[in-house]
Formats: structure tokens, C-alpha cells, sequence
């Protein structure tokens, strides 16, 4: 049997290393009666400040595994960001899947720049991000209908978006958070393969 109640909830989804302004940020999205998602130090932090939060895993029924190198990388999550809401195909496949349906996505990334070492290069590799810009790139992809999030920067031009909006957000904002989601992951790329080209020396 297939239930359809998560098509009628609101979802964001928040996995972020640069805490700061989550408290702004959770307030209000609950405000506009979105129910949050969120991984491991996230969540914690997340209902630390008093708010609720459902953990990534409760959806994948799989743990986080590898001292965290995996916790979003998971068919079901993809699903979600991923199907068309326009392709009746694609809306028969999702509701049997019975999970959440994902509409903001706000990650930002390890920071790389900030840490990388041409020493102590085991460190370094482990702020290579490998879920953040994943789940970025797959909501940017289906901008027509998942928000993508990036920078601290850009969470109070999402929620004027949203009250504008009457709890959603328009089709020019988030293409516009497509936009820097890409110009923001090619850089940080880019930076990791110049680290590689300088450790190698």
C-alpha cells in the first residue's frame, strides 16, 4: 500500500559545516511549515537549539557509516531531489517509494580552502567534499522544482522568497541558486586539483 501523505508536507533538507545563522534559518522555514531533514553534527546542533529535525538515516534505513565519508549518498535521497513532479512516470515510481519529498536543499561545503594542507595531507583529504556538492548538484539540476542552497549568504533572500511566495519559492530565485551552486562548486574544484598538482611535486 502506498502512502501519499509526504506529497502534502513540506521538506528541507540541511546538511551544513558553517553553522552560523541556523538558528534564523530553522525558525523560519518551521514558520512556513517545512519539516526539516538532517545528518549527524546538523541535527544535533539543530535540535540543540530547541527545534525538531528527522535524521537522514530515519528515511534510507541505513546508518552512517565510515566516520561519516557516507550518509548521503543513497538512491532514495536522489530520488526525491531528482524526480520530475510534472512526469506521471516519474510520480508513480516516487509515491511507491513512500519517503519525503525534498524541496530546499541547503548545504554548504567543507572548507577546503580554509584548511588544506601540503603536509599533513591525510587531514586535508578528509575536507574533500563528497556528499555536499552531490546533493547540490541534483537539486540544481532539477531547479524547476527543488531549491538549492550553497551559502550562508543566501538565507535571507530564501526566506523573503518564500513569504513572498506564500511558502514556496519562484522559478527565478531558484534558478538563480542553480547558477551559484555551479560557479561555486567548479571553484572549489578547482581548488582541490590544484592541491593535488602541488602535493605531487
Amino acid at each position: 500500500m502506498v502512502i501519499r501523505k509526504n506529497l502534502n508536507k513540506k521538506y528541507a533538507l540541511i546538511s551544513v559545516s558553517d553553522k552560523k545563522k541556523l538558528k534564523f534559518l530553522c525558525s523560519n522555514l518551521i514558520q512556513n511549515n517545512y519539516s526539516i531533514i538532517s545528518t549527524g553534527s546538523t541535527g544535533k546542533k539543530i535540535r540543540s537549539m530547541g527545534f525538531k529535525c528527522v535524521d537522514i538515516s530515519k528515511i534510507t534505513k541505513f546508518k552512517e557509516m565510515l566516520d561519516g565519508r557516507i550518509k548521503t549518498l543513497n538512491p532514495l535521497i536522489y530520488a526525491s531531489l531528482l524526480y520530475d513532479r510534472n512526469n506521471k512516470n516519474h510520480e508513480k515510481q516516487f509515491l511507491f517509494l513512500n519517503i519525503p519529498r525534498i524541496d530546499i536543499v541547503i548545504v554548504n561545503l567543507y572548507p577546503f580552502e580554509k584548511h588544506n594542507n601540503k603536509i599533513n595531507t591525510d587531514k586535508t583529504i578528509e575536507l574533500i567534499d563528497i556528499g555536499g556538492p552531490s546533493l547540490l548538484r541534483a537539486a540544481s539540476k532539477n531547479f524547476k522544482f527543488v531549491t538549492p542552497i550553497i551559502s550562508t549568504e543566501d538565507y535571507a533572500e530564501l526566506i523573503i522568497n518564500i513569504n513572498k511566495n506564500k511558502g514556496k519559492t519562484d522559478i527565478k530565485f531558484r534558478k538563480k541558486m542553480a547558477y551559484k551552486v555551479f560557479k561555486r562548486i567548479s571553484i572549489y574544484d578547482n581548488i582541490i586539483s590544484k592541491w593535488f598538482y602541488e602535493i605531487k611535486k
